[in-house]
């Protein structure tokens, strides 16, 4: 596999993940449930918390698989902004 091929699925899968967090976050906010006119009792939690968590827990692998793979290009990018 090359690199752009890998740098595709990490960021797919980033994308993916970050939606689930998000939407599943969304539907945790009380406030905001009652102003779409839900009801707690019509959002199965069973499935919405443990899918957040698990969502959760993958985005911060891949972003540190992310992290891991850029960065050489991080520290360059960082050091040619202090030359300046």
């Amino acid at each position: 596999m090359n690199r752009a091929t890998l740098n595709y699925i990490i960021d797919l899968g980033l994308f993916i993940s970050f939606l689930c967090v998000a939407i599943t976050g969304i539907l945790k906010m009380p406030r905001l449930v009652q102003n779409l006119g839900l009801s707690y009792k019509s959002i199965p939690f069973n499935v919405v918390t443990p899918l957040h968590d698990i969502s959760g827990v993958v985005m911060t692998l891949l972003v540190l698989v992310h992290l891991v793979l850029h960065w050489h290009w991080i520290l360059h990018t960082t050091k040619s902004f202090f030359k300046k």
